[in-house]
């Protein structure tokens, strides 16, 4: 076990969760709250179960029934209700249509779109108090609710014996990112989050709690794993879990190091030749960023490699090559998030950060395109100080098991994509002009990284999307006929409509 500490690392090894992406947007209110919201929402009628609190600004609660991860287009509320029970989740869905009240549901807080800051003095739906954690170890199962993050169920898994794919930081639902569909280190061997699900209970715009599976609402079921947040809101999900004696024990061997951007473009070229695609069971994370100290940019690296210490130097002897300073441990399982990347956890989860992101798949790795990438944000770097908390983050990870899914099975479109580009600005709220700075450059390098993603136009998957992008780039054109169908049939009031809206018609 190490407990190593670099200089600095990644301002986010994490990034969205959707889950917080339901909301209710009907088009008589145009993102705005008519209703007296205190009113029915105290009104005695509503008969709340006792473990369930609404809250109001200036309420303790309330401050953390509405926190979100980033404040990037965040939305506003006048009130929040923290349900209990099932039949109150219920019971808001039903307020919301028949009042015309705009809300979105909450767990995590780390759902992104640019749409979020059109909800405006609405009702937050916090999904925090169904954080329970089960695992049936018979049936080799996870079921956990909204309210249950990754951090949550790292060490009660590997206790019991177990492992599953999650994503890299510690702080987002489990929901949320599976119904997004949940990308990860083990995408290689294991597939999507949304690949492990095998049941959720969902709460749809009619306000009746539904049953989802292959049997049960297979239209439904097919639809909430890549665009959940469209359907309703799900109050709990069981997951299919792999045994840690199936993979070394649920050791795995850990690589982190950093170089100086003078050797950025021969680090880079390494990993295109020998890692292009990336082995099923080696996940890599670079970061490039600024080092405050010695006032330069840099390459953070963190490489996880499940398997054997030997079978790992083997799999990374390009990398070792390098010579570079290199920190390397055995970890277990449920260790490397709070290890990996010199356990810059905490820092990664802060809450209320404007973090304003520009994000791509990508199918090849391009040493050219990231270097690129590089010599942009370090300009950026060098001409806006407020901004060095900033980075390009690269996630780079096998897909073996997620292309052998059949692309029918689920909704989400991309199970040929081997990594992730995101150029992540960070900054104070307060700061307008690297705010607007960030923007530009942002833009700018979505736009230069694009042609060297191996997509023939820029896609992204929708829990990294900004919001910004044509549709059929986020959800796939392919999938839209149907996803719209099931639209119209499910929520033709349209009342989840924040969370990366889909349309109820298409073409």
């Amino acid at each position: 076990m190490v407990n190593a500490k670099f200089s600095t690392w990644a301002s986010a090894l994490c990034f969205l969760s959707l889950y917080g992406g339901a909301a209710a947007h009907p088009a008589a209110t145009n993102g705005a709250c008519k209703a007296d919201l205190k009113g029915l929402l105290t009104d005695p009628a509503r008969h709340w179960a006792v473990n369930t609190t609404v809250s109001f600004p200036g309420d303790a609660a309330f401050a953390n029934a509405t926190e979100r991860w980033s404040i990037f287009s965040a939305p506003t509320y006048s009130a929040a209700v923290s349900p209990g029970t099932e039949e109150d989740v219920s019971k808001v869905i039903n307020l919301a249509r028949t009042y015309g009240i705009p809300f979105m549901a909450r767990s995590g807080g780390h759902g992104y779109a640019a749409s979020f800051g059109k909800l405006q003095n609405g009702l937050s739906l916090d999904m925090s108090k169904f954080n329970t954690v089960k695992i049936d170890s018979a049936a080799k199962t996870l079921t956990v609710g909204p309210g249950a993050r990754y951090r949550d169920i790292f060490d009660p898994l590997y206790n019991a014996g177990f492992y599953i794919q999650t994503g890299s930081c510690s702080c987002p639902s489990v929901i949320g990112v599976a119904i997004g569909g949940g990308v990860g280190r083990l995408m290689g061997e294991l597939g999507l989050t949304a690949d492990a699900l095998q049941s959720v209970r969902l709460v749809g715009a009619d306000g009746i709690a539904k049953t989802l599976s292959a049997t049960s609402y297979p239209d439904l079921w097919w639809a909430i794993r890549g665009a959940g947040a469209n359907f309703g809101v799900i109050t709990s999900a069981t997951f299919k879990v792999q045994t840690l004696a199936s993979n070394n024990n649920g050791n795995v061997f850990m690589l982190d190091f950093y170089l100086p951007k003078e050797r950025s473009l021969e680090y880079f070229k390494v990993i295109e030749k020998h890692y292009s695609p990336m082995p099923a069971n080696l996940a890599a994370v670079l970061v490039l960023n600024w080092n405050s100290t010695l006032n330069v940019s840099q390459v953070g690296s963190d490489w996880i490699f499940f398997g054997t210490e030997a079978d790992a130097r083997k799999a990374l002897a390009p990398i070792l090559a390098l010579g570079a300073q290199y920190i390397s441990a055995t970890i277990p399982w449920n260790k490397i998030i709070a290890i990996s990347g010199a356990g810059y956890d905490p820092e990664n989860c802060l809450p209320n950060k404007p973090r304003n992101s520009f994000s791509l798949n990508q199918k090849v790795y391009s040493a050219v395109g990231w270097q690129q990438g590089f010599e942009t944000i370090t300009d950026f770097f060098e001409k806006n100080p407020g901004g060095r908390a900033s980075q390009i983050m690269l996630e780079l990870f096998g897909n073996q098991a997620t292309a052998a899914v059949p692309a029918s099975e689920t909704c989400w479109p991309w199970r040929d994509v081997r990594g992730f580009f995101q150029a992540q600005f960070v900054y104070e709220a307060t700061d307008s002009a690297t705010q607007q700075a960030a923007n530009t450059y942002g833009a700018k390098i979505r736009s230069q990284y694009a042609p060297y993603t191996g997509y023939s136009k820029p896609t992204v998957f929708v829990n990294y999307a900004r919001g910004d992008e044509p549709i059929e780039n986020v959800f796939g054109a392919d999938k839209l006929p149907r996803l719209a169908q099931l639209k119209h049939k499910y929520d033709p009031s349209n009342l989840f409509a924040y969370g990366h809206p889909l349309p109820q018609s298409y073409p």
